[in-house]
């Protein structure tokens, strides 16, 4: 009996991987629209809002998918004139004065960086006027993210295989 039954199991087996039927139809195409791509702002001033809130904001052309990401990276300053220091934000400045936040949120038209402090920031503008950022956007089908260092600007126009040495500016 028990052979009879490892028979038909292997038989079973043997018929039901072995089967191939019609193929379906093409599915459909992975999004259109934009990869990996670098913008800059050069020298822009944040501007007090009617909340009380310095911020810079920018329409994003083209428009990005609904699950892509965006990075901005503040120029901290430089290490010769070939060698820009980018900084990840959100981000807080420890100054003598008190802290000093930047931060962004962005929607798939937009974007804004917001600038915030535990003191009147308005006394500081070296932090808040002619100030450059680079915005990078992700693809949201990136699977390798989880082990990426973010913080690291140049790992992460490494890792989208970008090219930033024609970044276009989106000062207007």
């Amino acid at each position: 009996m028990k052979r009879i039954l490892l028979l038909f199991a292997f038989v079973g087996i043997t018929t039901l991987t072995s089967c191939d039927g019609d193929q379906g139809p093409q599915g459909p195409r992975g999004p259109s629209g934009i990869e990996s791509e670098v913008f800059e702002l050069q020298n822009v001033n944040f501007q007090l809002n009617g909340d009380n809130e310095y911020t810079i904001f920018r329409n994003l052309t083209p428009f990005i998918n609904d699950a892509d990401n965006i990075l901005i990276y503040r120029l901290a300053g430089t290490i010769d004139a070939q060698t820009p220091i980018w900084q990840l934000i959100p981000r807080t400045l420890f100054l003598d004065e008190g802290e000093l936040d930047y931060d962004f949120d962005f929607s798939p038209i937009d974007f804004t960086i917001y600038a915030g402090g535990t003191f009147n920031i308005a006394t500081t503008p070296q932090f808040i006027n002619n100030q450059t950022f680079r915005i990078v956007i992700i693809p949201g089908y990136f699977s390798k993210g989880s082990t990426l260092d973010y913080n690291d600007y140049g790992a992460v126009i490494k890792a989208f295989d970008i090219n930033d040495s024609n970044i276009t500016v989106l000062n207007k």
